[in-house]
């Protein structure tokens, strides 16, 4: 029986999970991380995106995606109690549009509104070798300067030492292939949900 009030159910805590996603794989490693979260009694998970960057000076995407998850709010990420952020390598780094959300962040860095909160990251590439943990890693740095305490992904986890695709310590990753054309491997899954249970886990206990 659920005993949780309508009161309860609006203030739980959630785990955001945002990323940006050019041909849906990162956001498919989006939902994986969700239920790994769902995993965890006490929080939820809430999955956002974030739109392209405009070529032009003139705002171009909706106001609301036509599919796929909402467009991020600056509310969504100031009221987190964990944050997990997800991008396409671009040339080892995060793409454009995650990195231009982030940059407009600025006001929650000075208020302090996301220090001492867990948080990490995780990608795709086309290339087995391609960028991953460069493109983890410096996604970090970003949320060390918000004072975030950083998330990856432990040796205990069996599927680090099996996966044959992606998954590193730093945190989730997935080899996509050069046309995007393959999917999640079952140890790519498997570290998705693992990170996902991971992050909600020390969101309450930091919270």
């Amino acid at each position: 029986m659920n005993n949780t009030t309508t009161a309860e159910a609006v203030t739980a805590p959630y785990a955001l999970i945002l990323y940006y996603s050019r041909n849906g794989q990162t956001a498919t490693m989006a939902s994986q991380i969700a239920r790994g979260v769902a995993r965890v009694d006490g929080i939820d998970a809430r999955i956002r995106a974030v739109p392209p960057v405009s070529p032009d000076t003139e705002a171009s995407a909706p106001a609301v995606p036509d599919e796929g998850a909402p467009w991020c709010s600056k509310a969504d990420l100031a009221g987190c109690a964990g944050l997990a952020i997800g991008s396409p390598t671009r040339f080892g780094n995060m793409a454009a549009p995650l990195k231009y959300f982030l940059d407009s962040t600025g006001d929650l860095w000075l208020s302090g509104a996301m220090a001492g909160k867990p948080a990490g990251a995780f990608t795709s590439t086309g290339s087995l070798h391609g960028g991953q943990e460069t493109t983890l890693t410096s996604m970090m740095l970003p949320l060390l300067h918000h004072g975030m305490v950083i998330c990856g992904l432990p040796y205990t986890e069996q599927a680090l030492a099996t996966t044959t695709t992606g998954g590193t310590p730093y945190g989730p990753s997935h080899w996509a292939g050069t046309d995007a054309q393959k999917p999640l491997s079952d140890d790519e899954k498997a570290l998705c949900q693992a990170f996902g249970q991971r992050l909600a886990t020390l969101a309450l206990k930091l919270r």
